[in-house]
């Protein structure tokens, strides 16, 4: 899997997948092996049928940080963030941009 960290150039698109055609439970699952693989820094966007809200909380859980867009139809972008360890106290983020 491809991932940026911070000394990676800017412009540089994140990896991005599809999980939207997926039968449940695989984008969730999916979704999940994706931010386990990611180191401190790193990043990765889904896309997911609809509001993710119970792997949003297992996102969280794993004290990963995320950014949500809502997409038409129902679907949506989830940035995936593996935060530094020293921004590991400043807490998650949670954001929908309407």
């Amino acid at each position: 899997m491809k991932t940026t960290s911070p000394g990676e150039r800017a412009d540089v698109e994140l990896p991005e997948l599809d999980l939207r055609d997926l039968p449940a439970p695989e984008p969730m699952q999916r979704a999940l092996q994706a931010a386990d693989a990611l180191r401190p820094g790193q990043s990765v966007t889904v896309l997911t049928p609809l509001l993710p809200a119970p792997l949003l909380d297992a996102l969280a859980s794993r004290g990963l940080q995320t950014t949500v867009d809502e997409l038409r139809g129902g679907s949506a972008r989830v940035l995936i963030r593996h935060p530094l360890i020293e921004e590991r106290g400043a807490g998650h983020f949670n954001g929908v941009d309407r």
